[in-house]
């Protein structure tokens, strides 16, 4: 199903594929990134609130609907998984990279927390990217 050359499926199933992936990388990298942003066990919840995972999700679908939309003005003919990811990676770089790096400059936070953080935004947008050009826009 598509409308205005997006598919949403391919939407769809980016963002979730993304979702996941933050899963395992912040379970993977958890510990490193509470001490980066200088919280203790202590300051984790017992249980996940449910907002923040609505948010991030619907984050993800809006990203992965945004990069369905300019990997599709490349033409049908970019539409692949190569190009997905170059486009994902170009995305990544030129806007969330920076502003990761020059908000969290100003915040004075540890540069292992923009590591840590843009890696995790590197991977969705490469993964979201993979999709889309794996199932078309």
């Amino acid at each position: 199903m598509t409308f205005a050359g997006i598919s949403y499926l391919a939407v769809i199933v980016a963002a979730a594929a993304a979702f996941v992936f933050g899963a395992v990388w912040y379970g993977t990298l958890g510990k490193y990134w509470m001490a980066a942003c200088g919280k203790t066990e202590a300051d984790r919840p017992k249980r996940m609130p449910i907002g923040p995972l609505v948010t991030t999700f619907v984050g993800q679908l809006v990203m992965a609907w945004v990069l369905a939309g300019l990997i599709g003005h490349f033409g049908s003919a970019a539409v692949t998984v190569r190009d997905g990811v170059i486009s994902g990676v170009f995305c990544w770089l030129g806007f969330v990279a920076t502003t990761l790096a020059a908000n969290y400059a100003f915040q004075g936070r540890p540069f292992a927390l923009t590591l840590i953080d843009g890696g995790h935004w590197l991977g969705v947008l490469a993964i979201e990217g993979a999709v889309i050009g794996a199932i078309g826009v």
